[in-house]
């Protein structure tokens, strides 16, 4: 058993025995950057969302990745309106100020990094790029095509994506998010992770595009073709992506360029795949590398044990892939409780994904129970949100679902308040406990910004953790919470388009919820809780748009 079980243990805990740093408190003063920053590094302006238009796939071109990344990451909007969470004063000063973006992020944080490795037929010329979310442009790293150590990292797929000459990977500077969150952090950005690839699934598979993540690969091999520090970044999923014009054969037929760094002053690593290069060579001194770094804000950066123990057991090897089936062990558990509670069929969704991205908000405190939800909103938010998975390649498509759905209700026409399990074969709710549930759902949350007796209903994903580790290895965790994480991403974009509130938090008592619905000894562990309702009408609000 290893320190995956530990770690989720503790997680599942946490509410009861408090992790340490117990008595951690975050220097909001000394706090990092909100995105890396690499001084000195070219910025290459992307095209604005609109320039896609109604393109779509089934290949992606640069007005449509430049979209997609804008819609999900980059900012759309600044948040100014008064709600109950703590950043509420904050809000105003351009310093601290809170963006909007498409993408949910635990704490509003949003540690994560995007890197582009473009190789021959694209756009750009090949190199490694970083994604500047506030300036929604690149940052150029790396000059020549390293597409050829992507695809060696990712080992057995790399006769899968032998002609995939683009590739996006999905990196997490710990300390982004562990100034605030502590051992924590690990558990959070891992959910942020799965949100980002949820976003990109969705948004794309509208226009017809695939989105397939890879989430097992040689992490530390990226790692250092990346040039980031092991301890410090994570490296999450490589996301191959089917380009427009692009070469069947990676390099084309002119070869693969050797790299070179991107800016002037700095001597790259030479490739093993470029002229001149060591004939044969695949040691790390032989590989392209980054040499730029990436400038940290923070005086002081503190480690943590419980992080760096919870990244070093869940490094990702490519000989370490799950074979096709390894996780049918895992799935979840059939629908428990009473007899089944048809629901409506699922209420049309009125928005585009894009739109309902920009929609998208948390309703910190404006919950207002006196609109109720109807039963055909919750059947659409229920079978969007029991439907979500990561789709990485440990997952069958037509393999059994990681995830169960239950739904605390509180106000929701036609349905009695109550704890229910959520049925997708049969689109029903199935009993486990009556009576309203409004006093359990405030007395376990940790937090002062909602009020759960006001939301509609409170919608709770489980996964059978261990049994997850148990089959796929400690890597398991990270499938784990990206999983929940594409779940909640799910979530609010549903929520949105239907014109609804919604909320998520990870500030609850675990094992109370596993008492509460009878699942103690089940191995279902309840990760998060997902807030849907209706907020109070004409909120406060501040048009900064219009400013």
């Amino acid at each position: 058993m290893g320190y995956a079980h530990e770690y989720a243990d503790a997680i599942l805990h946490r509410g009861r025995i408090p992790m340490e740093p117990v008595d951690f408190v975050p220097d909001w003063a000394d706090r990092p950057r909100k995105a890396k920053f690499y001084p000195g590094a070219e910025t290459l302006p992307l095209p604005g969302a609109d320039a896609a238009g109604s393109a779509t796939g089934p290949e992606f071109t640069l007005p449509l990745l430049s979209a997609m990344l804008q819609e999900s990451y980059g900012l759309t909007g600044r948040r100014l309106a008064v709600q109950a969470n703590t950043d509420l004063a904050a809000l105003p000063h351009y310093t601290q100020a809170n963006w909007s973006r498409g993408t949910a992020s635990g704490g509003g944080l949003y540690p994560v990094s995007v890197y582009w490795a473009a190789g021959a037929g694209g756009p750009l010329a090949p190199g490694l790029y970083h994604y500047a979310p506030h300036q929604h442009g690149l940052r150029r790293l790396l000059a020549g095509d390293v597409t050829g150590e992507v695809r060696r990292a990712l080992g057995a797929r790399e006769a899968d994506a032998a002609g995939c000459t683009q590739y996006l990977v999905l990196g997490v500077k710990y300390w982004q998010n562990s100034f605030k969150y502590n051992s924590f952090s690990f558990h959070a950005v891992s959910m942020d992770v799965g949100a980002l690839l949820q976003t990109w699934r969705l948004w794309a598979g509208e226009r017809g595009l695939r989105i397939a993540p890879a989430l097992w690969f040689d992490e530390e091999r990226l790692a250092r073709l990346l040039g980031v520090a092991p301890r410090e970044e994570g490296l999450f999923a490589v996301v191959p992506l089917e380009w427009a014009g692009a070469p069947r054969e990676p390099g084309g037929a002119g070869g693969i360029p050797e790299p070179v760094p991107a800016g002037g002053g700095h001597e790259a690593v030479p490739s093993g795949d470029g002229p001149g290069s060591r004939p044969g060579g695949d040691g790390p001194e032989s590989r392209p590398a980054v040499v730029r770094r990436d400038s940290e804000r923070s005086r002081s950066v503190l480690q943590f044990e419980t992080l760096e123990h919870i990244h070093e057991a869940t490094l990702g090897r490519a000989a370490d892939r799950p074979a096709p089936g390894a996780l049918d062990a895992a799935a979840a558990f059939p629908p428990r409780g009473g007899d089944p509670l048809p629901l409506p069929p699922p209420a049309a969704t009125p928005l585009r994904v894009d739109r309902a991205l920009r929609a998208r908000r948390s309703s910190f405190g404006r919950f207002d129970a006196s609109r109720t939800v109807t039963a055909e909103h919750l059947a659409a938010t229920l079978a969007d949100s029991a439907a979500a998975s990561v789709g990485s390649e440990a997952e069958r498509p037509d393999g059994p679902r990681l995830t169960a759905l239950y739904a605390f209700v509180n106000h929701v026409e036609g349905v009695a308040p109550g704890a229910y399990a959520y049925d997708p074969a049969a689109h029903a709710l199935r009993p486990v406990v009556s009576g309203p549930p409004g006093p359990f759902l405030q007395r376990n949350y940790f937090l002062s910004n909602y009020n759960l007796e006001q939301a509609g209903a409170v919608l709770v994903p489980t996964v059978r953790t261990t049994a997850v580790l148990d089959a796929v290895g400690d890597r398991g965790y990270r499938l784990v919470n990206a999983t929940v994480g594409a779940v909640a991403q799910t979530f609010y974009t549903t929520a949105a388009a239907h014109g609804l509130g919604a909320g998520v938090a990870l500030g609850f008592d675990n094992i109370a919820y596993i008492e509460e619905l009878g699942l103690t000894g089940s191995g279902e562990a309840p990760l998060l809780i997902m807030l849907l309702g209706h907020e109070r009408p004409e909120p406060a609000d501040f048009r900064h748009e219009i400013a």
